[in-house]
């Protein structure tokens, strides 16, 4: 199917490693101009240089540290400058660090874990809505969590995912007269497809077993209906398709779960 993507201009924040990585490589392949937004400009320029050889029509890295007041006007602006408007936007920057809710009591933790997952959101969403206004067209994804709707040792990360849920709700609903959709995917377990999938700043970079050990993961497939874990590529696909305006014209303020049936929201 042609998703008819080709030249579209997307911005993808937290594209460098794991899940955003894979959501570059897969507009990418449908040739679309894509901008790798991340605080780890090294990891970035990797991804960059995968996404042409995919079949980019051009691949560009913005290095940011979205937590910054203004750099989601930063990360829109230099999209604009570059291709003269934004026709995707993919939220993915996110970070999570598990333990127990009770245990959850450093305050500096939680503001890391909203400013990251949703004040980046926020942003980059604020300052893409004008010039999506303005060309009556536009398509924002949030990638969300099934930790949205409770799990353990997700009650922080959890929270800020269901926030994201909230926004593209809201968004939704305000800009749809815009010409603008607004749609959530959320992702079961990623685990990184090799070292090379992570970079130095990636919750992911002490090590996969330092995350999800084979014990967790084991537990964790038994209760998927599909029996297998969610890969970034599985994830791309459901982003590409809610992005394209061609064959998702229809599809707004919807949550899809992308985990095998592990929640069915």
């Amino acid at each position: 199917m042609d998703l008819k993507l080709a030249n579209a201009r997307v911005l993808v924040t937290g594209g460098g490693s794991n899940v955003g990585r894979g959501i570059v490589h897969g507009f990418a392949k449908e040739r679309a101009r894509v901008a790798i937004c991340d605080i780890d400009g090294d990891q970035a320029e990797k991804v960059r240089a995968e996404a042409l050889e995919l079949g980019a029509a051009a691949a560009e890295v913005i290095t940011l540290d979205l937590t910054r007041e203004g750099a989601g006007d930063r990360a829109v602006a230099a999209v604009q400058d570059l291709w003269g408007g934004i026709d995707s936007l993919v939220n993915n920057a996110g970070w999570s660090d598990a333990e127990f809710f009770a245990k959850d009591t450093d305050r500096a933790r939680w503001q890391k874990t909203i400013e990251i997952n949703l004040f980046t959101a926020i942003a980059c969403t604020q300052a893409a809505l004008g010039p999506m206004r303005e060309a009556r067209a536009g398509s924002i994804v949030f990638i969300s969590s099934d930790a949205a709707f409770g799990e353990i040792r997700q009650g922080i990360y959890g929270s800020t995912k269901a926030g994201l849920i909230a926004i593209a709700r809201t968004v939704a609903k305000e800009h749809g007269r815009h010409g603008i959709r607004s749609n959530v995917v959320c992702p079961g377990l990623v685990l990184p497809e090799s070292d090379d999938a992570v970079g130095a700043s990636s919750l992911w970079a002490v090590g996969r077993d330092q995350v999800f050990d084979e014990k967790q993961i084991s537990s964790l497939e038994s209760g998927i209906p599909l029996r297998r874990l969610t890969s970034a590529d599985d994830v791309a696909d459901a982003v590409v398709f809610l992005s394209s305006d061609h064959c998702a014209r229809q599809i707004t303020g919807q949550v899809l779960s992308v985990s095998g049936g592990y929640s069915m929201p």
